[in-house]
C-alpha cells in the first residue's frame, strides 16, 4: 500500500480507484451478509437473481447483457443456480430454438431474504450521508455513466 517515503493520502486516489474501491467494499459486505444468512451465494448470483425478479423471465443473452456478464460466464452462473433450484429454463413461447430464463417459487423466496440483507447493506455504507447527498452521488454516478457509456 504504502512505503515510509510515500505516505498513503486520500487524494492519491483517482474517482476510478474510489468508485472500484467503493464497488469492492459492497460486493464483500453483500456476499458476507448472505453468508450470515446462510446463503452459499456470490455477487455474481445475486446480480442475476435480483434481474430475474424484477424484470421477469428472459433468455440467457439478455440475461447476460442486463448484468453485464459475457455469456460463457452467464451459462455457468445459469447452471449453478439451476442446480440450486433457484431458475429454470423454459421453452421461448414464440421461438423454439430459445429458452426463457425463470427465478423458481425457491428462488423467488430467496430474493425475499437477498433484497432485505441488500437494502440494509445499502443503508449501513449510506449511514453518514442525508436524504441529499444520496440523491446527488445518485445522480453523479448516473451522469458519469451515461457520460462513459456514450463513447461506445
Amino acid at each position: 500500500m504504502s512505503s515510509p517515503s510515500c505516505p498513503y493520502t486520500p487524494e492519491m486516489d483517482s474517482i476510478g480507484q474510489l468508485i472500484a474501491m467503493v464497488r469492492g467494499e459492497l460486493v464483500r459486505g453483500l456476499e458476507r451478509a448472505l453468508a450470515e444468512l446462510g446463503m452459499d451465494l456470490r455477487y455474481t448470483q445475486f446480480l442475476v437473481i435480483k434481474r430475474l425478479a424484477a424484470c421477469g423471465p428472459m433468455s440467457a443473452t439478455e440475461l447476460a447483457r442486463a448484468s453485464e456478464m459475457d455469456g460463457g460466464a452467464m451459462t455457468r452462473l445459469l447452471d449453478q443456480l439451476e442446480a440450486k433450484g433457484y431458475l429454470r429454463r423454459r421453452p421461448h413461447e414464440q421461438d423454439r430454438r430459445a429458452l426463457r430464463i425463470e427465478l423458481t417459487e425457491a428462488g423467488e423466496a430467496i430474493w425475499t431474504h437477498m433484497s432485505t440483507a441488500h437494502k440494509a447493506m445499502l443503508e449501513e455504507a449510506q449511514r453518514d450521508l442525508s436524504s441529499e447527498e444520496r440523491v446527488q452521488l445518485r445522480d453523479y454516478l448516473q451522469r458519469m455513466l451515461g457520460v462513459l457509456r456514450d463513447k461506445d
